[in-house]
């Protein structure tokens, strides 16, 4: 049997600045305020996962943690079959060129040409003359157009980053992760700017790159219904806990997701927010 490429084990993580919140109020040291608690979760390579939950339920969180940008207060994490917090600085950072985190709104530098900032999902193998050179001369601009027409965005090949609207933002940060050559793809609310149309295009481009390179994609969605329709695997998350976490969703299960948490989130293209509470160190695509 080949090992799970990612393992979760009773892992939580704290609020930012909790220590420091709890002793203002005058509570005891021991008392951690958790924004995951206790989760376990089994990955197997090539698996599509969609992680769904009301605003601060901690997706973002999750995501961050799966990335190795959050440590854990307690637990273990294990990516291809090695402890990612018991390695060195240096191994974990190797580590991380294996995954591609894609947060809700990329960090992209704002006077940079979009071309420029796609090409920037081979970082990770260059060499730092060759990230100099790519930022004075593109190496490969028809590897970024090629990428940038997945998300009929090619058109914007040559625009500066601050020129583009904030969906298409989401989509250059999206063309970025098909230059990578990442087994682990996380991608954090990717259709949140997104008119219908498009937002379907987006999944679909998402859905066929990782199971052309067989990697795994774990996405966390507000669409609910979208969800259902194209993820074999669905993780519910309320309060830091997983709820439920399978391939057969019903009504019931979703009700009870998103009970007393105002909209069920159900409609097949909301606009909800990200998650409010959820932290995370300056968002960076890896």
């Amino acid at each position: 049997m080949s090992v799970a490429p990612l393992l979760l084990q009773q892992v939580s993580v704290v609020f930012p600045g909790a220590a420091h919140t709890a002793s203002v109020a005058g509570q005891g040291q021991g008392q951690q305020q958790y924004i995951l608690e206790n989760l376990n979760l089994t990955v197997a390579q090539g698996e599509q996962i969609a992680i769904i939950g009301p605003s601060g339920a901690g997706k973002t969180t999750l995501l961050h943690t799966l990335a190795a940008a959050h440590q854990p207060a307690s637990g273990q994490f294990q990516f291809m079959d090695r402890d990612v917090w018991a390695l060195s600085h240096r191994a974990r950072h190797a580590l991380r060129r294996h995954l591609f985190l894609a947060p809700q709104t990329p960090p992209l530098p704002a006077r940079q040409r979009v071309v420029t900032a796609v090409l920037a999902g081979r970082l990770p193998h260059w060499t730092l003359a060759q990230a100099l050179h790519n930022l004075i001369k593109p190496t490969d601009p028809l590897a970024a157009w090629h990428a940038l027409q997945r998300f009929d965005l090619q058109h914007k090949l040559y625009a500066r980053v601050d020129k583009l609207s904030g969906g298409e933002r989401q989509r250059c940060g999206l063309a970025r992760l098909l230059l990578s050559d990442a087994s682990l793809l996380l991608v954090d609310e990717p259709l949140s700017a997104l008119d219908p149309t498009l937002a379907l295009q987006t999944l679909n481009t998402l859905q066929q790159e990782a199971k052309q390179r067989n990697a795994t994609l774990i996405c966390s969605l507000h669409q609910v219904e979208l969800a259902r329709q194209h993820f074999p695997r669905i993780i519910g998350l309320r309060a830091g806990k997983i709820l439920f976490d399978s391939d057969k969703v019903d009504d019931q299960m979703i009700a009870d997701l998103y009970r007393n948490t105002g909209s069920p989130g159900q409609q097949s293209l909301d606009m909800a927010a990200p998650d409010q509470a959820d932290f995370s160190d300056a968002p960076r695509c890896f």
